[in-house]
């Protein structure tokens, strides 16, 4: 085993960049640490003791939603696509109102760690929780491919190191945060990464104005006439149609369509955005971390515009390509802050980059192996009744494994090339199309019943995992593909509402579920008998 590390490491370039990536290792591991000492109950380990201020919530909601895919994969997206790419931010924005109006409050006042906790309210709980952590498994999982993707290329690009070493040194470190620290770990994680990304953002955008004299006219000017730095034919970035138009794809508007349904209702859906709020002490405070949350997220959406119109009007565009031609859409924002900064703000920016990454799967892991340990191991296989002390956070740190591994793997097999911003954007619209429906079924319905969550979880995330695998990017290829569009959404969020619908119809009234409904609501809307901070161990 030596002998194969000792060349791995002699590869090792120790430039400024992996310097600041070590030290936010280091960091974040003496977070980790003390973290663990606190994290000795189930309330500890999974919701960090419910003792999350809401200004602190806020921002680890944020470090938790803006993934590679936002710093990455959008930045590349604007830079080839314009104005097409900055729909994907406009549309993680816009999400965040579904949240705030229609989620967050209901969703900390009802449940305990988990999505399920809510739907299993008045529910049956055994095949509600079994299907809504199914769910969360497979959500988790599509989205964590999307961040590991990014890690290989920037590591790569970093320390010199192949994509798939460096995709399992990610995984590693993550495994460390959630298996030794818990949600605390995690959220400290968040909040460190949010701060450090929204310092880049604005001084590379800050550098980009400079290239344009600080002048906001000279610059939209520029982008009108983007010409990659005189490499390219100019092109106006600022016209719709360079991604989604029906001149690109006859299918393009229906596509984008799909899209915005998928992102605006997905991130309602998202397991990993859900059990934050369950880190607050009450619902009044879920509310007020995703106002700051709102802020925070939407300064630094405005800011990608720059990182991807300045790549355009500043770089060459065969800095911006693979060696074999092809768009290097997940390293234009480094590549661009070499070009501005040089080395040590390049270092910086891949630092940031590679601390998101680390955060973001972190949350994840964290939100799958909660799901299954709370869920499924204790709810459905023991009946709601703990075995021994502490089983269910052991099981949690167990399933981290397994969906690190899961992950770990197809990122490998997807390679660096996989674009981040569209693999989250599946994601996305896998949460919108199986989670939502049964979510807001639950919460303003009084009919609904556990036949119709099921159906709804069942419908919604197969048609969307289908449809998936039959577009154009999926195992038959563009040539092959019996899907037209690339994002499922339009079709398969209204079938998981159908599926819910249907399912509650054609079952019998549950006179049980009916009855708990009002006292669902009333909780859901007062927070009174509402886990507090401090209860569950």
């Amino acid at each position: 085993m030596p002998s194969a590390i000792t060349p791995m490491l002699s590869a090792i370039q120790f430039t400024p960049a992996l310097w600041m990536f070590l030290a936010f290792v280091a960091l974040t591991l003496v977070i980790t640490y003390f973290s663990a000492r606190k994290a000795t109950g189930s309330a500890s380990y999974f919701a960090a003791g419910r003792s999350i201020k809401g200004w602190q919530n806020g921002l680890a909601v944020a470090g938790d939603y803006m993934s590679a895919a936002s710093f990455l994969g959008i930045s590349g997206m604007i830079a080839f696509k314009g104005y097409d790419g900055f729909m994907y931010s406009v549309g993680f924005l816009v999400a965040y109102l579904t949240v705030l109006l229609l989620v967050a409050e209901p969703l900390r006042n009802a449940g305990k760690y988990t999505m399920a906790d809510l739907l299993a309210y008045r529910m049956s709980p055994r095949p509600v929780r079994a299907m809504a952590s199914l769910s969360t498994l497979v959500v988790s999982i599509i989205y964590m491919i999307a961040q590991m993707v990014g890690s290989g290329v920037i590591i790569k690009e970093l320390i010199h190191v192949e994509f798939a070493p460096a995709v399992v040194g990610v995984g590693v470190l993550m495994l460390v945060y959630v298996v030794f620290g818990g949600m605390l770990a995690t959220t400290w994680v968040q909040i460190i990464k949010a701060l450090l990304l929204m310092g880049g953002a604005f001084a590379l955008s800050w550098l980009v104005l400079g290239q344009h004299d600080y002048s906001m006219t000279k610059f939209f000017h520029a982008v009108a006439h983007a010409d990659y730095a005189g490499t390219a034919e100019p092109k106006n970035l600022l016209d719709p149609g360079l991604k989604f138009g029906a001149a690109v794809n006859p299918w393009g508007p229906l596509d984008f369509i799909s899209l915005a349904l998928g992102l605006v209702l997905g991130t309602a859906g998202l397991p990993h955005i859900l059990v934050r709020f369950y880190t607050v002490p009450d619902a009044k405070t879920a509310r007020v971390s995703v106002a700051w949350a709102i802020g925070v997220i939407g300064v630094f959406y405005i800011l990608t515009t720059f990182f991807g119109f300045g790549a355009a009007t500043v770089l060459e565009k065969s800095a911006i390509l693979t060696p074999d031609g092809k768009e290097n859409t997940n390293m234009v924002a480094p590549i661009l802050a070499q070009a501005l900064g040089g080395e040590l703000f390049f270092a910086f920016i891949s630092a940031v980059a590679f601390a998101t990454i680390l955060a973001v799967v972190a949350g994840l892991t964290m939100s799958a192996s909660t799901s299954f340990a709370h869920d499924f191991y204790s709810n459905v296989m023991h009946h709601g009744k703990e075995s021994k002390p502490g089983q269910e956070v052991r099981v949690a740190r167990i399933t981290a494994f397994f969906v690190g591994a899961v992950s770990i793997a197809i990122a490998i097999f997807m390679g660096p090339t996989a674009n981040a911003a569209f693999l989250v954007g599946l994601a996305f619209a896998v949460a919108a199309s199986a989670n939502l429906p049964v979510i807001l079924f639950s919460v303003f319905w009084k009919r609904f019943n556990t036949a119709g969550a099921v159906a709804g979880l069942g419908t919604g995330l197969a048609s969307a995992i289908i449809l998936i695998l039959l577009s154009p990017n999926g195992i038959f290829g563009k040539a092959g593909a019996i899907f037209p569009l690339e994002n499922p959404g339009i079709v398969s969020i209204p079938l998981g509402f159908l599926g819910a619908w249907l399912g509650t119809i054609l079952s019998k009234p549950d006179p049980e579920s009916e009855a708990k409904f009002a006292e669902l609501n009333f909780r859901a809307q007062t927070g009174l008998g509402a886990e507090k901070a401090g209860s569950g161990h």
